[in-house]
């Protein structure tokens, strides 16, 4: 397989020649990532945007719904699932509790205690967008042929875990 170049090589075959003291190889994995997150940046908000929602909203409806019947959680389990601060995931939630797409009551167990439920509109909205949004990310990566797929997986995977920021699973 012939070896295709991009504009990131372009800029490591310009630091090579002004810097060469230096190794600026890892430019050429943070620079791809970097362009591959504007991408799927973009293609996403596209496809939520024709149902309505953007990518915080479609993150908890997601969570919600993952959760199984009835479809609760916490906002701060939900705090947890969208890896976001407390004032981010209120402002979430408002926005949503506007649109109709979730609720929030007091928890019967614990009356001190909040509870996030995905309303039947919210189920709707998301169960619409999903198929889309697989859609969209299967087209994204459809440059790639499966095994390659799932090493990119794997490698990513295990990045994230050696920078600790995701939580290995027991």
């Amino acid at each position: 397989m012939s070896v295709v170049e991009d504009a990131v090589d372009q800029i490591l075959e310009q630091w090579g020649r002004e810097r060469p003291d230096l190794d600026c190889s890892p430019m050429g994995i943070i620079g791809r990532i970097t362009q591959l997150q504007r991408e799927v940046y973009l293609a996403q908000r596209a496809t939520f945007a024709r149902h309505g929602l953007d990518a915080p909203s479609f993150d908890v409806l997601a969570a919600l719904r993952r959760a199984g019947k009835p479809y609760q959680l916490t906002p701060t389990a939900l705090m947890r699932s969208a890896l976001v601060t407390s004032g981010a995931i209120t402002q979430r939630l408002d926005r949503l509790e506007e649109k109709g797409l979730i609720t929030r009551e007091r928890s019967e167990a614990d009356g001190r205690a909040v509870v996030v439920t995905l309303s039947p509109a919210g189920r709707e909205a998301l169960d619409a967008a999903l198929p889309d949004h697989l859609d969209t990310e299967r087209g994204l990566l459809e440059g790639l042929p499966e095994e390659e797929r799932e090493v990119l997986e794997g490698l990513l995977r295990r990045l994230l875990v050696a920078l600790g920021r995701v939580p290995q699973r027991p």
